[in-house]
Order: C-alpha cells, then sequence, then structure tokens
C-alpha cells in the first residue's frame, strides 16, 4: 500500500549550518544560496537570526524581497527583542528556541522551569500578536523529561503555536529512540511535529527517517549535512531516504539536489567527502571490475537508483580492480574505437598504472590510447601567455593569452550577442578577436585567433584560474567543479599534484597534473580538461 504522508521541508543552511566553524556567508551569498533552495523546493527557508548584526539582518531582508515561494523563518530567543529585529526583516515566522534540559537550564540558563516556560509563552504571544507563524523548538530536548515537553507544547497550544519542534541537540538519539519520542509527543499533542537532528554519533539521517516515519511532519536539515561540530542531517539523504525507501514525498526537485549541494559547497568553502552518499563525487563511481559487468547488463545492480535523478553522474574509474568489461565500457562512453591490439595494450597499461598505486583519469587514459595509437591529442586551445601579479599589498591579477586551433569554431548557434558574454569583442579582421564593449553579433563562421583577458582572484592560483573561465565564457561554456592539490614530495620546491573536475554539460572530466608551480600546475591541469572536453 502506498504510503500518502508527505513531508514538510525545513532547511537551515543559512543559520545553523552558517555556525559550522570557519564558515561566514556574506549577504550576496545568503541571497543566491535562499534562491537556490527556493529553486529547490524547500518549503521553509530559516534565512537567519537577525539580532545577530546588521549585515545579517540585511541579507534576511533581501531575501524576503525577492518574494520567494519558500516561507522565510528567523531564529529568536524568546525574547521580544529578538523578535522586533525580526519584525524589523518582514519576515515571515520565527523560530523561537529555549532550552528544556535540565543541564541546559541549570547550567547555561540558570533559570527554573517555570521562568523558562513563562518566557517562551509570552514570546509566543508576542509573535502572533505581530502576525507571525511561530514554531517552538525545545533545544536539547532529546535529555529532556518528555513529559516537561509535552506540557511545555500544550501550554504554547493555547497561544495557538503553529509548529513544536523536538531537538537532538547533541546528537544522542538512536533511531528506535526517535521514533519512541516522537510517537509519545504526537500523541499528546494538537500542533505538527518537527524533527531537528545533529550528526555528532553518525545517526542525523537515520534519526530525522525515523521521526518521520513515526509521525512528526517536518524535518530540519542543511545542505550537505553543514552545521555545528559534526554537521545536522543532510537535506538530500533525508529526502531520498524518505521518499525510496519509506515512499513519504516532499516538494523537493530531486534532480537539483546535486546542482544545489556543489553550488553551495563553493560558496561556503567546504568540500563534499567524495565518498558522500547521493550527490558526492564516488555515489555513483564503480572500478571494480565484477560490479562493472553488472552494471553494464543492468544498472540496478549496483546502484540502488539512477544517478540522473539526483542531479549526479555515473562515473567508470579505471584502475588494478578494474576488468576488460570496464574499460570497453568506458571507451564506449568517450566513443573511442580500438582494435584488438590496441585495447590489450591499453588494458596492460591500465593494470600497469593501477600496480603502482594509481587510477586514471579521463585524460591519463586519452594520453596512453595517443601514445599506442602514435598520435598526438588534438588541442582546441593552447595558453599562449600566463602573468600572476600578487603580494601581500597587492590583490592577485592574472593575465592570459589563449590562442586558439585553425580548425576551432565555437559556433553552434546561428549568432550570439557579444554583450551576453562576460567579455564583449571587436572583429578585426576574419580570424582575430579582441576585447571590446559593444554589442555587434558574430556568426557562428566566424574562426577564433586569440583572446587576452584578465581577472583578481583571492590568491594567484584562484586569479589565473579566473582568468581562464572568464576568456572562455560564451566560447565554451564549462564549469570547474573541484579543485584539489597535495604535495608529492617535501621542501619548498616539491612537487604539486593539482586534480580539477571539470563539467560541460552533462559531461565530466577529471584531469591530474603535476608540476613544482602550483600556478602552472593548476592551469595546464585546467587547459587540458577544457581541452578534452571540448
Amino acid at each position: 500500500m502506498k504510503n500518502s504522508k508527505k513531508v514538510v521541508v525545513f532547511d537551515t543552511t543559512l543559520r545553523d549550518g552558517e555556525q559550522t566553524p570557519s564558515i561566514s556567508i556574506t549577504p550576496s551569498n545568503k541571497l543566491e544560496i535562499a534562491m537556490e533552495l527556493d529553486k529547490l523546493g524547500v518549503n521553509i527557508i530559516e534565512a537567519g537570526s537577525p539580532i545577530t548584526s546588521k549585515g545579517e539582518r540585511e541579507a534576511i531582508k533581501q531575501i524576503v524581497n525577492q518574494k520567494l515561494n519558500a516561507e522565510i523563518c528567523s531564529f529568536v530567543r524568546s525574547l521580544p527583542l529578538d523578535i522586533d529585529k525580526a519584525l524589523e526583516c518582514n519576515v515571515d515566522s520565527v523560530h523561537i528556541v529555549i532550552p528544556t534540559s535540565e543541564i541546559h537550564m541549570k547550567y547555561k540558563m540558570k533559570k527554573s522551569k517555570e521562568e523558562i516556560v513563562e518566557s517562551a509563552l509570552k514570546s509566543i504571544e508576542y509573535a502572533k500578536e505581530h502576525g507571525l507563524v511561530v514554531e517552538l523548538s525545545a533545544e536539547d530536548a532529546t535529555r529532556s523529561d518528555p513529559e516537561f515537553l509535552i506540557e511545555l507544547f500544550k501550554n504554547a497550544e493555547e497561544y495557538n503555536i503553529d509548529r513544536a519542534c523536538i531537538c537532538d541537540t547533541v546528537g544522542i538519539l538512536t533511531p528506535d529512540k526517535s521514533s519512541l519520542l516522537v510517537k509519545k509527543i504526537v500523541e499528546n499533542i494538537k500542533t505538527p511535529l518537527s524533527i531537528h537532528c545533529h550528526n555528532d554519533f553518525g545517526m542525523a539521517t537515520a534519526n530525522t527517517v525515523a521521526g518521520i516515519n513515526a509521525g512528526a511532519k517536518e524535518c530540519h536539515v542543511t545542505v550537505n549535512g553543514l552545521g555545528e561540530r559534526a554537521g545536522n542531517a543532510p537535506i538530500d539523504e533525508v529526502v531520498m531516504t524518505l521518499d525510496k525507501l519509506y515512499d513519504i514525498k516532499s516538494d523537493i526537485v530531486h534532480s537539483q539536489l546535486s546542482k544545489t549541494s556543489r553550488l553551495i559547497s563553493k560558496l561556503v568553502k567546504v568540500p563534499i567527502p567524495a565518498n558522500k552518499s547521493i550527490v558526492g563525487e564516488n555515489a555513483f563511481s564503480h572500478e571494480a571490475g565484477i560490479h562493472v559487468d553488472g552494471l553494464i547488463k543492468n544498472t540496478s545492480t549496483y546502484e540502488p537508483i539512477l544517478p540522473e535523478e539526483v542531479g549526479n553522474n555515473r562515473k567508470i574509474i579505471l584502475g588494478k580492480h578494474s576488468g576488460k568489461s570496464a574499460l570497453k565500457y568506458k571507451l564506449s562512453l568517450m566513443n573511442i574505437g580500438l582494435n584488438n591490439k590496441e585495447f590489450n595494450q591499453v588494458y596492460d597499461k591500465v593494470k600497469a598504472y593501477g600496480d603502482l598505486g594509481k587510477y586514471i583519469s579521463d585524460i591519463d587514459l586519452k594520453t596512453i590510447i595517443s601514445e599506442i595509437k602514435g598520435v598526438n591529442i588534438a588541442k582546441k586551445v593552447y595558453l599562449d601567455e600566463l602573468t600572476v601579479i600578487s603580494g601581500n599589498k597587492v590583490t592577485p591579477l592574472a593575465s592570459i593569452n589563449l590562442k586558439f586551433a585553425e580548425d576551432y569554431n565555437p559556433g553552434g548557434i546561428d549568432s550570439f550577442e557579444l554583450s551576453d558574454l562576460s567579455n564583449s569583442f571587436d572583429l578585426e579582421d576574419s580570424t582575430n578577436i579582441r576585447k571590446r564593449g559593444d554589442d555587434r553579433k558574430i556568426s557562428k563562421d566566424i574562426k577564433l585567433d586569440n583572446i587576452r583577458e584578465a581577472a583578481y582572484g583571492v590568491g594567484p592560483v584562484d586569479a589565473a584560474i579566473n582568468a581562464v573561465r572568464k576568456a572562455l565564457t560564451g566560447v565554451a561554456d564549462i564549469e570547474l567543479e573541484g579543485y584539489t592539490v597535495k604535495a608529492v614530495s617535501s621542501g619548498t620546491d616539491a612537487l604539486i599534484e593539482v586534480i580539477v573536475n571539470l563539467r560541460r554539460g552533462n559531461e565530466v572530466v577529471e584531469v591530474k597534473k603535476a608540476h613544482s608551480d602550483i600556478i602552472e600546475a593548476s592551469v595546464e591541469a585546467l587547459m587540458d580538461g577544457i581541452n578534452l572536453l571540448l
């Protein structure tokens, strides 16, 4: 029998997620994240805590002014001052959080139960008088007396509370305890119950899912599981587990999950673990020969869902565990044909590299094939010149000049408006394009000779990469999805290995480059990846 339940998704990336150590989100980035969460289908966006700072209030106001589909909520303490600041931001709702465990009331608040309850009820009354939707959260609820929680929520119902929430503040729940606690509270109150879980013991997702299955109507989540200490329940895991394993639906657009994950990872500068479920780089990656063989016959043999369903991609990784089926499948995906002799030579080299502790990236495979065939990879675009200026009193600036192969044509459309690009050009002759600020059209039959561009960055590497990406915007729209660097030797002249992951539409490539100069290694890896995608 189908489950008719539907869960409300309350995203707290912009509040609890921002409490991740080292994260501070700018107002402009907060707005971008809120807009992305709205596209994702989040029902309630906790935009921040307005009492925090003037900048925080400005960010919340900007989000409210976008008139998004999602309800915009503010975190507040049970203080009129906090609620006034939320009202100043014109939010739809407030999330009033009060401590309910003995340890929090005694040591943090130094107040009695009666004082805590009185403060909460006055705050609810004040917020409701001013037209706000109110969600009341019991902080450290999982170390609180369940009877006290029920009494608190029943009293709050008399003040027309809209939602009640139990918080597993230090992540001590287990799925069975989560289920029992939720059932007990749901049986004794009329207000819809929410659940907010932390991941201190790695069970935030399991506890959230158990709570929803037991009767809670709303889940608190963050993108990529961001949050204090070990973080919160990740939105992708909770939503997909509920949908696929419990048939509990949500308004989340599943195909947007990976895109949202990557965007927020980039904005907050916290990488997504490669083995992260659903949205991680390895979530749909396969190397073992027996796995790839099964995958070729039926993807459900080793994939519980299709990667496209969550906006991710299947990757076939070549290494020492790879069989011939994996190599054949990989070659078919790359549209590369080899005769039997060439295939066996390539396979032997893949195995040899694997035994050395290496795995084969797409560019490695193409290089191996080119060597065996005795041909060079045809490059479409070359780095002709790179200059980087940096210093302790200088904002890093990079200047690059890119040259294009004679046969390269960025066409595919009848014409394009140069003003649509991040840089525009003046046509001097049929083979050279230079920067200029007008709106002239260029035919798809144009042949590029070179583009010169400059860009700033937070560091010299960032500036160099920004310059390349800026130059190619509109000519070859390629997205940098991942950038990793590590030293493979010691000393100030250490060899640096850079790994970049690039996307063009549905195609994703990974390129590794080693060099003693991190800037050159980064740009060379970027250029190799661009050429591979082109």
